[in-house]
């Protein structure tokens, strides 16, 4: 027995954060990139849920991180059925590469460590958890997430993961900004810092920091509004799904904020 079905609207927007009207535009995205050519099991087999209920049944697998045992008959699926809608909607949630902005764009770049169980990529790190380490853009006036890194293991440093993850790339002849950890990438704007003598660093120079430290706050504004989908948590699945998953909610973050 099916108990959520987007066919009875009142349960989009607890379980997405979507309101109807956004949650039909991503329907029609994902059936643009192929979700309807997709079959759910077997070749030849008929899906057990139409296009509409297979993206919602991703979208509260994320934001509640339900075992699929208990995903599963939320949609009147068993637990194998759930696993593949998510293997085959999920990639075709993720975010879609930015083509056009404007010349005096600003990008803001973080990194926030998600728990991992799968230790092949995984490495225990400062919160003290298996964890990889993800990088995040965002542009500076809009607070839209334009570009994320593929998760790298969370021992290591920032400044190496911005280069290896990709993200780096993804935002060449961008303007970017970011924290002290960022050493060693000179395109990056960083703050001051303190002379090693520890005198302290001119007027002009801390009001520039203050100034810095208020606009790079927004990306860690955007990371904590993405973590409401709590899959970013406590990631349960094989590591090498966690890039698809980060650049989805990244899609639904963007279109809940855009509105």
């Amino acid at each position: 027995m099916q108990v959520i079905t987007a066919s009875q609207p009142e349960w989009i927007a607890p379980f997405t954060g979507l309101e109807p009207r956004q949650f039909r535009k991503l329907v029609r995205l994902v059936a643009k990139r192929g979700g309807d050519e997709i079959a759910d099991g077997r070749p030849g087999r008929q899906r057990a849920l139409p296009l509409t209920d297979r993206v919602l049944l991703v979208a509260p697998y994320w934001r509640t991180n339900l075992t699929m045992r208990q995903i599963g008959p939320l949609f009147g699926v068993s637990h194998s059925a759930a696993h593949r809608v998510i293997d085959t909607i999920g990639p075709l949630l993720a975010l879609a590469p930015v083509r056009k902005r404007r010349i005096d764009a600003v990008a803001i770049v973080d990194g926030t460590l998600v728990p991992t169980r799968d230790h092949r990529l995984a490495t225990p790190s400062k919160n003290y958890r298996y964890s990889t380490n993800v990088q995040v853009a965002i542009d500076a006036d809009t607070r839209l997430v334009i570009a994320t890194g593929a998760p790298q293991p969370g021992s290591r440093n920032d400044c190496t993961i911005y280069r290896d993850s990709g993200i780096a790339k993804q935002l060449a002849d961008r303007r970017v900004m970011a924290d002290g950890g960022y050493q060693g990438n000179p395109d990056v704007v960083m703050p001051y810092r303190k002379p090693r003598d520890s005198s302290g660093l001119p007027e002009w120079k801390e009001n520039l920091n203050t100034t810095h430290r208020k606009i790079r706050a927004r990306v860690e504004h955007v990371l904590a509004r993405m973590k409401n989908f709590k899959i970013l948590r406590d990631h349960r699945r094989a590591a090498n799904t966690l890039a698809d998953t980060v650049s989805g909610i990244a899609h639904l973050h963007n279109i809940i904020l855009a509105g």
